[in-house]
């Protein structure tokens, strides 16, 4: 089993799709989908760490990042064990961790990460919006108060977009979020599936695949990485 996971990063702001990317690209043969929130609907509260992950958050605390990297890579070896993710075959797709700096550095010794898909919400009041919309779509009455979603745009900003500054720029494809799911898409599968072939072998054939060559499609991610509209001075990098 490799030491360390092949993996791809989807990132953005609240409300960017990555979830919903995600699914779709954990769908393809040759990707599989986790995100964090997967990992904490799934443990095993009868667990040293489920039940640490309760101390935490009956209280309404935030569960130490050392915490749940644990839970993170318990789960995945789990999924690794019953060959429902297959590390010599399958490029990972992660979204929601890293959630800060911190665990992306925990996160170095388990995975190796090839490319970041960053979402860009170019008008945050659109996605605000947006999400307000969703929220209230699902009933979430709650999730759609706009204070509660400002809120976790500037925890966002503050705590989650300096993780791109950790690893290389040259690792980093921006695409804009704001198209449709099936145009975002197009332009995601432009940046993974030449690293997808670059990294793993036929599994039919066991030979390696060799990089498809460039169609002369121009990707949707910018030269530059984009900021969030309007991010507070303290998060300015």
């Amino acid at each position: 089993m490799p030491t360390r996971f092949q993996t791809i990063l989807l990132f953005g702001a609240p409300g960017a799709g990555k979830g919903t990317q995600g699914k779709i690209l954990g769908q393809i043969p040759g990707f599989y989908h986790l995100s964090c929130g997967e990992v904490f609907r799934t443990l095993d509260m009868s667990s040293d760490l489920g039940r640490t992950f309760m101390q935490y958050s009956s209280k309404g605390l935030l569960v130490p990042d050392d915490v749940t990297v644990k839970m993170w890579h318990q789960n995945m070896h789990a999924r690794t064990v019953l060959s429902d993710y297959k590390p010599r075959a399958d490029l990972l797709v992660l979204d929601g961790i890293p959630r800060n700096v911190n665990q992306a550095k925990l996160l170095e010794k388990h995975i190796n990460v090839l490319q970041i898909i960053h979402l860009v919400c170019p008008n945050k009041e659109e996605m605000i919006q947006r999400l307000r919309r969703r929220a209230l779509k699902e009933n979430r009455i709650d999730d759609a108060k706009e204070d509660v979603i400002r809120k976790r745009w500037e925890v966002y900003e503050k705590e989650t977009f300096p993780v791109l500054d950790y690893f290389p720029s040259n690792k980093v494809r921006e695409v804009n979020a704001t198209g449709s799911p099936a145009r975002v898409l197009q332009h995601i599968l432009e940046c993974v599936v030449p690293i997808q072939e670059s990294h793993f072998n036929n599994p039919i054939t066991g030979e390696r695949i060799a990089p498809a060559e460039s169609n002369g499609v121009r990707n949707a991610h910018t030269p530059r990485r984009a900021k969030p509209a309007r991010r507070p001075a303290a998060a300015k990098r």
